[in-house]
């Protein structure tokens, strides 16, 4: 018996000493240099060498599968039969879209291997689209629009989702601020030093749960190392339109025990310029008046490297200061006799601090059930205030404790999946004047599966997940009515298929059905919200205007909203000419959004309470959140060419349409648009000219406006100082050069905050 277990772990040890080995080369039999070798399910990975070889030890009695990827290339996956451990030769094909791989994900994921649509935007490409929001960093993917509060706020949306639908999450965590509540509230991360931004389309509820039932958002940072690899970044820039400056510095450090990084950012700018228009007295002063900000921030962390995983920690601090666009108390002088009275808009401004703790451990482990234990935990405590006259009027708070723990299983007749649990506990407060939802307490916890499997040309992808959240309101009374605390069971299941039809082909199927238990603003609002200029009433409040006085009563009849979700996916992945086409068609039930209901807060006399009296807000529109069946489908494309070495041809377009079942169109859907853009690289030059087109939106929900087309010309001039040790570029960037006067569909603000006028960046981003 012991001569027999002798032999079993010198043929074990064999197998580990032989391991897997070979060269990378592309179609012209050129190694290739830093190509990624990842062994799936496993933390094995390496990078290619000068010569692109590589070797890992791996138990080859095992079968495995191989992830092979390259920037510029296609990426492959190879499975290998067990016991087979001949050194390989594998040819990558190039590709002029990138794949690169998806870190929202417990399984390894590139954006081809997705039966969902997913897009990662990282790189030189991340650095030339980054802007002061991450609405507006995001706006010209395919796919995704801006919520656009002006410069100072703007938030993603994915095909005409957002707010509570859309997650937002830095390194895979709940970014936990406030944006959910209200547009005119900023997503508290920051792209400037962002490492890559991964958006999700479509229902991702079996990773993140039923707040991202309209997709997911993750900016990925370094600010928990995943080397030790002594490397700084810094950018430095400053614009036109808004006479903004920024800068921002990174440093990561270490050895192969222990790593380090630090990065801080800071951006200051003033209010900034519109297109004069005629049309609009407001707009004769070309600028957008309390739109300037400035903001800073810091984050610090180390990862301790040990031989099965790693272990890591970081310290984020984030404060910004900006104005608030249409948020001024006006104070009209009834006796003025112009034609216009006189108004003086008292300045409102926003102060945000935000501290970000984190905790991410990847373990790898070797027993009969599981091969790794992937763990976050994030604690975050978020605050703004809104400042007028030196005092505070209103104050948000958000502190959220959430955890997440990945088991990944061991494969078991060719699947490889994971379990994920799930906690989360959100406690909100809004205190003040304008205060119009009551402080709550969200927990949710939950249990997820996923499950995938390659067969040949094929790759199946399963999973399911249920959760238990509850809502309740810290203030459990109104007008005599004591409001319950809600719980619900939200469930999701998925099913998909991605098939390599040929070579350079694939497509991708997927069916989802997920719920979403609703917010606490989505319940609980009553009363002005005056960041979007109206009067806002949570679903648990009905509306009777049959009589000649109209009123609120409290009702609790809420549902979750149920999503049915198919996506349809056909790509060219490799090759000089690239393309993707995605279809999408979503049945919702029970969806909330906010109607129009046609009156006005002065209607409801019951809310003219003395203390507005000094901060009139006038006659604010009344919205309700109402439940109603809706449909929403649409299409996205994107078409790449390369046209010769040095020059590539871009075109995209989308289109998002949203109804009611019942008759009439979802308010504030974004119009289709095309975009085109044409790039020149070599010898150092980038150059690009990029044409945007946004198509009149004329398909309106009741008592909204039509939006006009426009068309935004932006161009861009970048020179790399090829063989210096520091990576410096320089580069010059100048949008809307015609100096176009747009409004964008989906904002709250759209008649008062058009997109910026003409503007020029300049600046230098490097790295040594």
């Amino acid at each position: 018996m012991k001569f027999t277990a002798n032999l079993f772990a010198l043929m074990t040890l064999s197998n580990l000493a032989h391991g897997i080995s070979g060269q990378v080369l592309d179609t012209s039999g050129e190694p290739i240099y830093g190509a990624s070798i990842e062994v799936a399910g496993s933390r094995l990975q390496t990078q290619t060498d000068a010569q692109g070889r590589f070797s890992l030890e791996v138990n080859t009695s095992q079968l495995r599968e191989i992830h092979i990827n390259a920037p510029g290339h296609s990426h492959k996956t190879i499975v290998l039969q067990a016991g087979q451990d001949e050194p390989l030769k594998v040819t990558l094909q190039h590709t002029v879209i990138e794949q690169i791989d998806v870190t929202a994900t417990p399984l390894h994921a590139s954006t081809i291997e997705s039966a969902q649509p997913v897009t990662v935007v990282a790189g030189e490409e991340l650095r030339r689209k980054q802007a002061s929001t991450l609405g507006e960093t995001l706006k010209n993917e395919v796919g995704v629009h801006s919520s656009y509060f002006g410069p100072v706020a703007s938030s993603p949306i994915i095909r005409g989702l957002n707010g509570p639908r859309v997650l937002i999450t830095q390194n895979g965590l709940d970014s936990a601020d406030a944006s959910r509540v209200g547009p005119d509230h900023i997503v508290a991360t920051e792209t400037i030093t962002a490492e890559q931004i991964e958006i999700l389309r479509g229902p991702a509820t079996l990773f993140y749960g039923s707040g991202a039932i309209g997709g997911v958002v993750n900016v990925v940072d370094e600010r928990i190392p995943t080397s030790g690899e002594n490397r700084t970044a810094y950018s430095l820039g400053s614009n036109t339109v808004a006479n903004e400056r920024e800068a921002s510095l990174a440093h990561t450090g270490g050895n192969d025990q222990l790593a380090y990084h630090v990065d801080s950012f800071w951006r200051k700018g003033d209010d900034y310029e519109i297109p004069t228009s005629g049309d609009h007295d407001e707009h004769s002063r070309g600028v957008l008046e309390n739109s300037d900000s400035e903001s800073n921030g810091f984050n610090i962390g180390g990862n301790w490297f040990l031989d099965n995983g790693s272990i890591g920690l970081a310290y984020g601090r984030l404060e910004r200061v900006n104005g608030i666009p249409g948020h001024g108390h006006s104070d009209e002088h009834e006796d003025d006799e112009s034609e216009h009275h006189d108004e003086h808009e008292e300045e409102v401004v926003s102060d945000l601090k935000q501290d970000r703790w984190q905790l991410v451990s990847e373990l790898s482990l070797d027993n009969i059930w599981l091969s790794g234990l992937d763990t976050r935990i994030g604690y975050t405590d978020y605050e703004h205030s809104e400042i007028e006259n030196d005092a505070v009027g209103t104050t948000f708070s958000n502190q959220t404790l959430q955890a997440r723990v990945n088991l990944l299983l061991q494969e078991r007749a060719g699947w490889r999946g994971a379990i994920t649990l799930e906690s989360k506990t959100t406690d909100f407060e809004a205190i003040g004047e304008e205060a119009f939802t009551p402080p709550s307490t969200t927990e949710s916890s939950a249990i997820g599966l996923i499950q995938e499997k390659h067969t040949g040309e094929f790759l199946w992808q399963l999973g399911a997940r249920i959760e238990r959240v509850t809502v309740e309101a810290a203030d459990d009374e109104w007008e005599g009515e004591n409001l319950d605390k809600l719980a619900f069971t939200p469930y999701s299941v998925s099913a998909g298929l991605v098939w390599d039809i040929a070579a350079n082909y694939n497509a991708g199927i997927s069916f989802t059905h997920a719920q979403r238990a609703p917010s606490a603003a989505e319940l609980f609002s009553y009363g002005p919200h005056i960041g979007t200029s109206s009067f806002e009433v949570g679903a648990l409040f009905k509306l009777n205007d049959d009589t000649e006085e109209p009123y609120f009563y409290y009702e609790n009849n809420v549902d979750e909203e149920v999503s049915n979700n198919i996506d349809l996916s056909f790509r060219r992945h490799s090759g000089n000419i690239g393309w993707v086409l995605n279809l999408f068609y979503n049945q919702i039930d029970n969806f909330y959004y906010e109607r129009n209901t046609g009156y006005t807060s002065e209607d409801f006399e019951e809310h003219d309470h003395e203390e507005e009296e000094s901060h009139d807000h006038g006659e604010l529109p009344v919205y309700v959140f109402d439940q109603a069946d809706s449909t929403l489908y649409g299409l996205e494309a994107e078409f790449a060419w390369q046209l010769s070495k040095p020059l590539t041809l871009t075109l995209w377009g989308d289109t998002v349409r949203g109804k009611l079942d019942n008759g009439g169109n979802l308010p504030r859907i974004p119009p289709m648009r095309l975009g085109g853009m044409l790039n020149y690289s070599s010898n150092g030059w980038d150059a690009g000219i990029e044409i945007t087109h946004a198509f009149k939106q004329t398909k309106v929900a009741e008592l909204e406006t039509t939006t006009a087309a426009y068309t935004l010309l932006s161009t861009e001039l970048a020179y790399t100082f090829l063989g210096n040790p520091h990576n410096l570029t320089v580069y010059l960037k100048g949008n809307n050069l015609t100096d176009k006067l747009a409004y964008v569909h989906s904002s709250f603000l759209k008649e008062l905050a058009p997109l910026p006028g003409r503007n020029f960046s300049l600046g230098l981003r490097g790295m040594f």
